[in-house]
């Protein structure tokens, strides 16, 4: 068996440690492991990823369900009242509230009173239209009330005919009585159907129409 003789003040050769020197036995499991928890950890992340994706795509659907849900319970919701108000619309909407005013048909109803009731000749006097204004706020959607002022000058027999002229007058339009003077005739006649006393009122006619638009202040481009 040949010996090696190390002389005398040399150094010992440098050996690795055995878990390196034994390292290529477990190379290729080594490198499987890394490659096996790189793509480990990547699944985890991705999978992380999706699961929060389809956290935040459900909850998205959520929201558009409920969304849809109460469109779906206020559309129901307004069905219910507009059947339940459309008489009661349809009823107002006759009498002259709704819509434009007509004054034509107050004029006929005014004459027509007076026929009926034999009452003495009735003269008025009808201003503008104007917005009435609301001491309370009132929501009245797209509609605004309006009111048209009449002097109102009356001849009377007694003053059960004002009264009878103005309950037959509220079957048929809507109005307030502003003010209402009432006073002796001087006229010194006599005669059965002279007339005995004189009023004079102010009545507000009353109409709920569509608020006009507000036009747009966008200036136009000037024509060449």
């Amino acid at each position: 068996m040949n010996t090696v003789t190390v002389p005398a003040g040399s150094k010992k050769p440098f050996r690795l440690p055995y878990w390196l020197r034994e390292f290529a036995l477990i190379r290729n499991a080594v490198v499987t492991f890394g490659c096996t928890l790189v793509i480990a950890t990547a699944a985890v992340f991705a999978s992380r990823w999706h699961l929060h994706d389809a956290l935040d795509r459900q909850a998205a659907a959520q929201l558009a369900r409920d969304t849809a849900l109460q469109r779906y319970q206020l559309v129901e919701t307004e069905k219910l009242e507009i059947r339940s108000y459309q008489p009661q619309f349809a009823a107002l909407r006759d009498r002259g509230l709704i819509g434009e005013e007509n004054r034509l048909e107050w004029v006929e109803a005014i004459r027509q009173i007076q026929q009926q009731r034999k009452l003495l000749p009735i003269s008025y006097e009808i201003a503008p239209q104007q917005p009435v204004r609301l001491e309370a706020a009132i929501d009245l959607g797209q509609y605004q009330l309006r009111g048209s002022r009449m002097n109102l000058h009356m001849d009377l027999l007694h003053e059960g005919d004002l009264f009878s002229f103005f309950g037959d007058l509220k079957e048929r339009s809507f109005y307030t009585v502003q003010d209402c003077k009432i006073k002796r005739a001087a006229s010194g006649v006599t005669a059965p159907l002279a007339p005995t006393l004189t009023a004079d009122c102010t009545l507000n006619w009353l109409t709920l129409a569509l608020a006009a638009k507000p036009q747009s202040t966008t200036p136009r481009s000037a024509q060449p």
